[in-house]
């Protein structure tokens, strides 16, 4: 294959004015790394080493790289690990959204730059999934994703607890004086008893769900936990697979189809996945030359209920979706609704996967279709004069009695006056009001962050209400429950309607009608709409920030950079 021009370390050689030349004096320096010829003439596969010292997430990613290479030296290629940016949640400013698309750029160019013939993919943290499948649809070299996979649970006081619904969890309590400095202290080296991602179905178990489902992943990778021996015979059998995609040239845009995207997203609402979700599957769809249909997603939400019994729409975790047999215990459930005949990273169809999977056996995490966890999809798109553009809400984690609400806003301007604010004491606000925030979006903050679970105000919460219906243009954790209305679009800090709600306005919410209206007249917004400047951010002059508030597009289209978005030519749902 090294000697096909286009191939193994013929691939994209460096401009010297003199092919022979270049590859001549590439050989020479990777001599240096102590190959051999034979080694340097058979195909390459490159691999995505995204392991930081900040990023507890992909801890055991040196023992993936390991288990890759196995793989693919296995099937008689060379396996060429190289590094990229790693974000996590915890330890990204402003946000980690706000780095997303600097990550995919970073995979793209990598992908391109660098001698491979298929690349195999390693993330794990909610941005990092969706920033490396970003970038190899854009690449389109053959690629294929391995995810770090959940965190085991811990014990708190014989409770079991895992991050990070219980981390909100534990914190509400605190926040209500429930519980005191010494437990809070105690949970906290709980919650996190070790590698790998959130074991709730927060956007990291979200997205390796639909990765798997996308057909971007090995059949069965999504839900072994990190420390698993399971999680590295995953890693040693995409790397296998890598280097037959790499043969047969099975590149990125003959998997991520419409019909695939349309799969994902059954996915996405049968598991009561992560809002954010819905974010980056615009992103990558984006990418892949898709638009994503949000009216035609939430009729889909309409017919796909909610199977999946794990935090925060249930009870449970990753590791039990894993020992009720993964991914595929809920493909079978969800046939009827799924294209089949999508092509996957095995070179076979999702169906045939399906069929190839190990038989279901009795268990009690993925409820039988007839008899599902929550009667519609995880998510409802909500539209009105306050959302023009959309809005999206987690059903299937909200308060039932909160999901037809009427109530007063109470406005914050933006994170900080929300800080500093909502737990004043002298703040006119009840349980039956309706908390605002404005300037969170992808532009406003920016970066979008997850300051959608806003706190409930400290004299509420002593009062032992856990949830209030919550509106802005901000995300939230997947790993969040409560009445939470997100991704309000336009946003605040584009002059959406969202940034002229004041203090005192009525809104109404209306989630089996799928609407979100505020009762102000056209002509009082008219007049608002005049008096609205927009937020000025420091710093947005230069550099990566100034090219992010430049170019990065609303939450309905996935908040990545216009220029890197191509033409569309379908939609997902499709018609």
């Amino acid at each position: 294959m090294a000697k096909d021009k286009d191939r193994g370390l013929n691939k994209g050689l460096t401009s010297y004015g003199d092919s022979a030349f270049s590859l001549f004096l590439r050989k020479a320096f990777i001599k240096g790394m102590g190959y051999s010829d034979d080694a340097l003439d058979r195909p390459i596969v490159g691999i995505v080493d995204t392991f930081s010292a900040y990023n507890a997430c992909h801890a055991n990613v040196p023992d993936l790289v390991e288990a890759v290479k196995r793989g693919v030296m296995l099937a008689g290629a060379l396996p060429v690990p190289f590094p990229t940016i790693s974000i996590h949640e915890s330890f990204a400013y402003p946000t980690s959204m706000f780095t997303r698309n600097l990550m995919s750029m970073d995979t793209e160019e990598m992908i391109r730059a660098q001698p491979m013939d298929a690349v195999v993919l390693i993330g794990g943290c909610d941005k990092t999934v969706p920033a490396q499948l970003m970038g190899a649809a854009s690449a389109n070299v053959p690629a294929i994703q391995l995810v770090t996979g959940p965190m085991m649970t811990g014990s708190h006081r014989g409770e079991r607890v895992g991050a990070c619904t219980d981390c909100r969890r534990f914190w509400g309590r605190y926040r209500a004086g429930e519980i005191d400095d010494q437990e809070i202290a105690d949970v906290n080296n709980q919650l996190v008893p070790g590698a790998g991602t959130c074991g709730v179905m927060g956007t990291a178990s979200t997205m390796a769900l639909v990765t798997e489902a996308l057909g971007m992943m090995a059949p069965g990778g999504a839900t072994p936990p990190a420390v698993s021996a399971d999680r590295r015979r995953i890693a040693e059998t995409t790397g296998a697979l890598a280097v037959n995609m790499a043969a047969q040239d099975l590149t990125p845009d003959k998997i991520m189809t419409q019909k695939a995207f349309e799969n994902a997203l059954t996915v996405l609402l049968a598991t009561g996945g992560s809002t954010n979700g819905i974010v980056h599957l615009a992103a990558i769809a984006g990418r892949a030359g898709f638009e994503l249909d949000l009216d035609a997603f939430d009729k889909l939400g309409r017919d796909v209920p909610v199977l999946v019994d794990l935090k925060p729409s249930g009870q449970n975790y990753m590791e039990d979706l894993h020992r009720a047999g993964g991914l595929p215990t809920i493909l079978r459930e969800l046939k009827d609704h799924l294209h089949l005949d999508c092509l996957t990273v095995t070179g076979r169809t999702l169906g045939e996967n399906i069929e190839a999977a190990p038989g279901g056996w009795e268990q009690s995490i993925v409820s039988p279709i007839g008899k599902p966890l929550f009667p519609e999809g995880g998510m409802a798109v909500l539209r009105g004069n306050l959302a023009p553009g959309g809005a999206i809400v987690k059903q299937s984690a909200a308060s039932p009695h909160l999901m037809t609400h009427r109530g007063r806003a109470i406005v914050f301007s933006s994170i900080a006056d929300m800080g500093a604010r909502v737990d004043d004491p002298d703040l006119d606000v009840t349980e039956d009001d309706i908390l605002v925030l404005q300037n969170a979006g992808p532009k406003g903050a920016p970066g979008m962050p997850e300051a959608g679970y806003m706190p409930i105000p400290k004299k509420i919460a002593a009062k032992g209400i856990k949830d209030m219906v919550r509106i802005s243009d901000a995300r939230m954790s997947g790993t969040a429950s409560g009445t939470i209305v997100l991704h309000v679009t336009p946003e605040s800090a584009e002059g959406g309607p969202l940034a002229l709600v004041r203090t005192g306005d009525m809104i109404s919410l209306d989630v089996p009608n799928r609407s979100l209206t505020l009762e102000v007249s056209d002509a009082e917004l008219a007049e608002r709409k005049k008096a609205f400047t927009p937020p000025v951010h420091e710093g947005s002059d230069r550099g990566y920030k100034k090219l992010y508030m430049d170019t990065v597009t609303q939450a309905d289209t996935g908040c990545d950079f216009d220029f890197l978005i191509p033409e569309k030519p379908a939609r997902v749902p499709g018609a």
